[in-house]
């Protein structure tokens, strides 16, 4: 069986699943720039050569996922296969080589892509959004704790199954829920205003940082997080989504996209853009 190679652009904040465990769900491009979600995988239990990075390009063997009706989604042939990174992309010239795969096919419009979605010749289910314009960033306060249910359930399954190595479940620490939801308000090319929350790895290791920085004082947290997401991504960054769909609420909800991930290449200099016209 052939190797998949695919790009990673997209690491979710760990989840649990009473099936799974935690997990990370993974998504990326491959070299023809269609999209492609790998699901389950384990990533903090992985080996450490096997721990990708976003801009990864990786090979793994992968089939699709005959549980998930989305065209993007494939699993792992076992829960245990070996991920190969085998290269990376760099940020050079603007983040010119990420930019000829991430961009290849940039929504616009939001009813057009949940109009994707929908379609059920399409389910798209993955897709890079450009917002018009970010209107504002919020925190809201969630749930501080794992649900005690599923995590009870996870615990009685690690004792009962044998799925990796012995030490490294009996020590392996479930990662900590964030207790704030982050979400983005923003507009389309048509005016549409919407609010979406953000999934990515990225922003939640970031709040713990922020945290551990200001003392556990969580509202100056909140604060780092905007400087950064708001004010620093909007005035200095072009900023692009990139959006996902859930198995559970695509064919349910209005409108079933989160923010699973960022693309934010610098702006191009003005003198640049001007010389282009």
């Amino acid at each position: 069986m052939a190797k998949t190679k695919i790009l990673i652009t997209v690491k979710t904040y760990p989840t649990l699943s009473t099936k799974y465990d935690e997990l990370v769900c993974t998504a990326g491009v491959k070299e023809n720039g269609d999209w492609i979600r790998i699901y389950p995988i384990p990533f903090r239990k992985k080996d450490a050569d096997e721990k990708y990075k976003k801009y990864n390009w990786i090979e793994i063997d992968i089939v699709k996922n005959e549980n998930d009706f989305r065209p993007e989604s494939y699993r792992p042939v076992h829960v245990n296969t070996k991920i190969e990174i085998v290269g990376k992309i760099d940020t050079k010239d603007n983040w010119a080589e990420r930019k000829k795969f991430c961009l290849k096919n940039v929504y616009t419009n939001l009813n057009k892509l949940i109009g994707d979605a929908k379609n059920p010749t399409k389910h798209t289910s993955l897709a890079t959004f450009k917002p018009q314009k970010i209107i504002d960033f919020v925190a809201e306060p969630d749930d501080r704790e794992w649900n005690e249910k599923k995590l009870k359930e996870i615990i009685a399954k690690r004792q009962q199954l044998n799925l990796f190595d012995e030490d490294l479940e009996r020590n392996f620490k479930i990662v900590k829920k964030l207790p704030y939801k982050f979400k983005y308000k923003f507009i389309d090319d048509e005016g549409r205003e919407s609010t979406m929350m953000i999934e990515d790895w990225e922003i939640g290791q970031l709040f713990w940082n922020c945290l551990e920085n200001n003392n556990n004082d969580e509202e100056k947290a909140i604060q780092c997080v905007r400087k950064k997401y708001f004010d620093e991504f909007t005035e200095q960054k072009d900023l692009y989504f990139f959006l996902g769909t859930t198995l559970k609420f695509h064919k349910k909800s209005k409108n079933p996209f989160m923010i699973i991930g960022l693309f934010y290449p610098p702006k191009e200099p003005k003198e640049k853009l001007g010389a282009l016209f």
